[in-house]
């Protein structure tokens, strides 16, 4: 009789533990998904509503239902160009990461190389893209070699400003144990300070794969038409021209929706890469 009521005790201890998690569940659920969807469904009936009510004219202020019926209409148009944008980010944002992060490491692995070259970084940040688009445009001609590079450009110094931060944020305990055990620079680079710096290098990836979609577009704008085909700024370019508002907001939020998805790309690739060891991305985890 005495087992039986354990047993049972136990087994409502268990349901109500079962229930506690459902509840806290549904709470975290509520809590990350039904504000912003409600902000969104608010935000989209004021700018279907004031259009309409302030009657102002499509080509002024499109209304969200004419901007879907644009990219619709002009879908032929809209998706390769998407495609292109698409590209052209992407192989920016790789040569980003790859020059970037080596480049990182190098400049961490001398004072003096880092001392002298580092500003220069620097300084080629601070000068506006439209300043030197130019002049790559001469260099490299019109078209897709000319966008990749300035995508690269504007995605390259956030990548380079928090590897080196990071690989010059190493725990100094660490280091000198390192050093104690006679590690080489180049061992205790690879088994240190970039572990180490892992969490920042992937901060500054997810920066950077913004900012290359914005340099594909700029880069569309000043350097022309890709490869024979226009990405997404060069069609932005012709509805300006064309007074096309509606399909000039759809070429927008197709690269707002494009922007979005590459980062949640890259922050599931650092919680993957983070989540076994790093206390970041496994309190995200729980």
């Amino acid at each position: 009789m005495t087992v039986k009521t354990v047993s049972t005790n136990a087994d409502e201890l268990v349901n109500e533990s079962s229930k506690l998690k459902v509840m806290k569940g549904k709470q975290k659920f509520n809590l990350k998904y039904l504000g912003p969807i409600l902000a969104l469904v608010i935000f989209l009936s004021l700018w279907q509503f004031i259009p309409t009510l302030l009657d102002i004219k499509p080509f002024i202020l499109p209304k969200p239902t004419d901007i879907v019926a644009a990219a619709i209409k002009d879908w032929h148009l809209l998706w390769p160009a998407m495609q292109i944008t698409i590209f052209e980010s992407v192989i920016g944002f790789i040569l980003s990461a790859v020059v970037g992060i080596g480049i990182s490491v190098l400049l961490a692995s001398s004072r003096v190389l880092e001392i002298s070259l580092y500003p220069y970084a620097v300084i080629l940040q601070t000068i506006p893209i439209v300043a030197i688009a130019p002049i790559i445009v001469i260099w490299f001609g019109s078209g897709f070699n000319s966008i990749v590079i300035i995508s690269f450009l504007i995605g390259f110094f956030p990548i380079v400003s928090n590897t080196l931060m990071g690989l010059n944020s190493v725990d100094k305990n660490m280091s000198d144990l390192f050093k104690l055990y006679n590690a080489s620079k180049w061992q205790t680079m690879v088994k240190l300070r970039i572990p180490a710096a892992m969490p920042i290098i992937m901060s500054g990836l997810k920066v950077s794969c913004t900012l290359a979609i914005i340099g594909s577009i700029t880069g569309e704008y000043i350097a022309g038409i890709g490869g024979g085909k226009g990405g997404l700024g060069y069609a932005i370019t012709v509805a300006a021209v064309q007074l096309k508002t509606p399909y000039l907001f759809a070429c927008a939020i197709a690269g707002a929706l494009f922007g979005i998805v590459f980062y949640l790309i890259v922050s599931m690739v650092s919680r993957l890469v983070l989540k076994s060891w790093h206390e970041s991305a496994m309190k995200v985890e729980k």
